[in-house]
């Protein structure tokens, strides 16, 4: 008994274990829950139970447990397809009132009850496609009130019958039966239905071989009949018409209904049916006879895709005068003995005049003839890509017969084409779109191919042998926007003044790649001021951008300013001028991919503000600097960089990393294919990987530089300038010291001074100063000169201190001489400049009878011209007449004792004023 106890409770634990490891891998999005391809064998308990869809599809369900779904009370789509589910347990939907959707395909459903969807009212969609159901004999949908969409496709039943003829689904659009065993369609099949809404009704892939009239006339409102992939031949295609006849029947598609001709009474049937849509498309068709659908006059298109049509002759689309959209693409690829491809009529499309759209691509034909497009008054697309005909010139007279046509796009693409004579297209005057590329084209363009295409957007001339351009080969088309010319040979573009784009002021998209170019001169795209799109990528331009080229890098992109996208990849790059994308404000997009890039230049990327997309996969690139990549990368939304041999050391990609590990940039591959190639520590390791840690250690250093440089930087110019202007200083913070100390300027008004001026000279200058300076005495002005003025018995430092302190001014009068004077030197310039700092007084006065330099000047007596104010400086003039000015100057320097900002500095004594007076003492002894 212990044993089989723990027998089953071992399985339960083993169950519950492997239910919550399958329950713990649903994915759970707001409130979706995707439990699908986990092998389950019970549905989830364990999910939010506010989900309103649940996926369990391709499990191993073998039921819906309704104990379970009733904690989903919310949901109102359930997928429960790829399962073992053989039946629909009674109280599905009372547990799910809300469910709208439900997928119950590829089971094994055999029988369908009436209690599978008794309480399912809220049901629009339900899918029992690839089950086993072999007939539906009861009523299991008659409580499906509101259900829309109902396919039963892939099963086993041999009749269309959904129920026991009651009237049942009224709200029912759409009925999928294909691919089950009908064989024939009884005329009250379909009764139950009568009532609904239904629009479409699919019987594909059925073995139908018989139409009893009347049994599709019970669905008044269907409007799409699908009936393809069966085999009905001529005499079944119109017995089925036939039973459509007075309905609303708005779409019929038989593809792939082995129809190998059409009668000129297929269609009778459908004449008074407004049928706007039919596809014969993958048929045997190779006879249309004449008048065939006469009776599709509502018919707007018609696709005969992929069929063996031999002949379209003038009466082949008679009556089809509101087609729009004719597919004949793949029908015309008779070939025999006598006649290479199928045989098109002049006039054969005269009688669409609505039609706008003709694809005629894959096909086989002779010859496009003068009027064989004639009569297509409302043609606006033309496809003849592929088509095998004698189309290798184009001239003027190839499209004349749509002269009348408002024809906007012309596909010529893979039609053989070698050459455009002049005018091709002149009758095409409301083209918009040209298309001959992948054709053999091998020609000089000189402009006149394109001449009357006056509303022409874009040409797509790529994969052609050879265009060489002029400088009018687009002179003719001003107003195009597109030009596509890859692969097509292109060359001699350095050369062509002025550039063959210069005419082309609307372009924004070119194309160049592929042509190998290796010259461009730097007015190619000069005026494109509009160019949005430039691809150059697959050519050999590398020389142009290097720094050894004769005349130096071209810069070939200037004048681009509207361009959003450029395309570089695959030219061999491997510099870049740092102004190479200078003005291109607007780019979002660069591609430099597959070139040989490795040192980029500082700020080649600074002024690309708009820059979205940057790609750089396979270069050479080691390093990736802040300078270079700093600034781009900050509004960069996608970076590419994979393939590159990164150099993982802290100089090269450190900061790198750290902004990968704080970007919110999309980086396609970084984890596979951002590697390291050098040191060997890292190599083949992912770039993700490095350490930055250790790079940090750095950082102190950094700073420990930049202060130490910040400091000496500030010493030098400390030392500079107090070299130079340190006597300023020194004297304004005597200045500072004299107004906190309380010293002032002496105001005249209250003091009265014994003399105007104290003259302090050289004793050799004495001649001078009685015969130039005294006689002013008699002007008013009394001097204190020492040989007349100082009294007996004095000592002479004391005369010469009081002398100082009773004089207004005090007059310098400088020559070599003084220079060398002991006494001036060291005791009468000392005190008489002290004295002046201390009363903040505008005082002395200097006299040069000589050139003095300034240096010279504060060798000697520690002044400087810029001690005293300009008008106190005086120059003894060399010329008589100019002595009288001096004199003049003089006066009004000496009289002048307004109070002004001081300009004086200050060559300090280093001694007391009592060794001074010690030291003259001494010499005197």
């Amino acid at each position: 008994m212990f044993f089989v106890f723990y027998e089953m409770w071992s399985a339960f634990l083993f169950f519950c274990l492997h239910s919550v490891a399958a329950q713990s891998q649903c994915k759970i999005v707001q409130r979706f829950a995707d439990c699908s391809h986990l092998k389950l064998k019970e549905i989830p308990s364990d999910l939010p139970v506010n989900i309103t869809e649940l996926k369990v599809s391709h499990n191993q369900l073998k039921a819906l447990s309704v104990g379970v779904l009733s904690r989903y009370s919310q949901l109102t789509h359930l997928d429960a397809g790829y399962n073992l589910i053989a039946k629909v347990e009674e109280g599905l939907c009372t547990s799910l009132p809300l469910l709208e959707v439900l997928n119950l395909q590829h089971n094994v459903i055999y029988h369908l009850t009436n209690k599978f969807f008794q309480f399912c009212s809220n049901l629009t969609v339900l899918f029992l496609q690839y089950n086993k159901i072999p007939a539906i004999t009861n009523d299991p949908f008659l409580k499906l009130q509101n259900l829309k969409i109902l396919d039963v496709s892939h099963n086993a039943l041999k009749s269309p019958v959904l129920g026991q003829q009651q009237q049942q689904l009224p709200n029912l659009k759409e009925l999928v039966l294909s691919s089950n065993s009908i064989t024939r369609l009884k005329k009250e099949d379909l009764t139950a239905l009568s009532n609904t809404s239904l629009i479409k009704l699919d019987l594909s892939a059925n073995p139908l071989t018989k139409f009893e009239p009347g049994c599709l006339r019970t669905l008044q409102q269907l409007d799409i009949l699908v009936m393809d992939s069966i085999m009905l031949g001529l005499n079944l295609t119109e017995e089925l018409c036939m039973e459509l006849e007075n309905t609303s029947i708005k779409m019929l598609s038989l593809r792939k209904v082995n129809l190998s001709r059409i009668a000129s009474t297929t269609f009778a049937g459908l004449e008074v049916t407004q049928l706007k849509v039919l596809d014969l498309s993958e048929n045997t068709l190779s006879l249309i006879e004449d008048n065939s659908f006469k009776w599709l006059e509502s018919l707007e298109y018609l696709n005969l895709h992929d069929n063996r049509i031999s002949h379209i002759s003038v009466n082949t689309f008679s009556g089809l005068n509101n087609l729009t959209h004719l597919n004949l693409k793949k029908s015309l690829r008779t070939k025999n003995a006598t006649n290479i491809g199928s045989r098109i009529d002049d006039y054969s499309f005269q009688h669409l005049k609505s039609l706008k759209q003709l694809i005629m691509e894959d096909n086989i034909f002779p010859r496009i003839t003068v009027n064989m497009f004639s009569g297509l008054f409302s043609l606006i697309y033309l496809s003849l890509a592929n088509c095998s005909t004698d189309l290798n010139t184009v001239t003027n007279a190839t499209f004349s017969s749509l002269s009348n046509s408002p024809l906007e796009i012309l596909n010529l693409t893979r039609t053989k084409i070698s050459k455009l004579e002049k005018e091709a297209f002149s009758s095409l005057t409301k083209l918009r779109k040209l298309y001959v590329g992948f054709n053999a084209i091998a020609q000089t363009l000189r402009g006149d191919e394109f001449k009357g295409l006056v509303s022409i957007k874009e040409i797509y001339l790529s994969n052609n042998i050879k265009v060489t351009l002029t400088s009018y080969s687009f002179s003719q088309v001003p107003t195009l926007s597109i030009l596509m010319l890859s692969r097509t040979k292109v060359d001699n573009l350095e050369k062509l003044t002025p550039s063959p784009f210069k005419p082309l002021q609307n372009l924004t998209i070119l194309d160049l790649s592929n042509n190998n170019l290796a010259n461009l001169n730097d007015e190619l795209f000069n005026g494109l001021h509009g160019l949005e799109i430039l691809k150059l990528e697959h050519n050999n331009l590398a020389r142009l951008w290097k720094q050894v080229n004769p005349g130096g890098p071209v810069l070939f992109l200037k004048g681009l300013t509207n361009l959003h996208v450029l395309q570089l990849s695959r030219n061999g790059f491997d510099e870049i001028p740092v102004d190479a994308f200078r003005g291109l404000d607007h780019l979002v997009h660069l591609d430099l991919d597959s070139n040989n890039l490795n040192f980029l230049p500082d700020t080649v990327f600074d002024g690309l503000r708009s820059l979205k997309l940057l790609s750089l996969r396979k270069n050479l690139i080691t390093s990736v600097p802040r300078g270079v990549f700093g600034s781009v990368f900050q509004k960069l939304e996608t970076l590419q960089m994979a393939f590159n041999p990164f150099d993982c050391t802290c100089e090269s990609i450190s900061w790198f990393v750290n902004w990968l590990n704080g970007t919110n940039t999309s980086i396609p591959e970084l984890s596979s294919h951002y590697i390291c190639n050098t040191p060997q520590k890292y190599h083949n390791a992912s770039v993700t990987t490095f350490d930055t840690s250790p790079c940090k250690d750095v950082a102190p250093f950094y700073v420990l530089f930049t202060v130490t440089l910040s400091v000496l930087l500030l010493i030098i110019v400390t030392s500079i300038f107090t070299k130079f202007q340190g006597w300023r200083m020194e004297f304004y913070w005597h200045v500072i010291v004299n107004r906190v100390l309380g010293y002032r300027e002496i105001d005249p008004l209250e003091v009265r001074f014994e003399y105007d001026a104290y003259i302090i000279h050289a004793k050799k200058d004495n001649d001078w100063v009685v015969r130039n300076l005294l006689p002013l005495e008699e002007n008013d002005v009394r001097f204190c000169f020492e040989e007349r003025d100082f009294e007996s018995g004095r000592s002479e430092m004391e005369a010469i201190v009081n002398s100082i302190k009773e004089s207004r001014k005090i007059v310098f009068v400088v020559t070599r001489e003084i220079l060398e004077d002991p006494w001036c030197k060291r005791f009468k310039i000392y005190h008489a400049v002290h004295q002046a700092i201390e009363q903040s007084r505008d005082s002395m006065v200097v006299i040069f009878l000589e050139d003095i330099p300034d240096y010279k000047l504060y060798h000697g007596l520690c002044l400087r011209r810029g001690m005293f104010k300009s008008h106190c400086i005086l120059h003894w003039p060399a010329q008589k007449e100019r002595v009288k000015a001096f004199h003049q100057n003089l006066k009004v320097a000496i009289g002048s004792s307004k109070k002004a900002v001081k300009k004086l500095a200050l060559c300090l004594t280093k001694h007391r004023r009592n060794l001074i007076v010690e030291r003259y003492q001494s010499e005197e002894g």
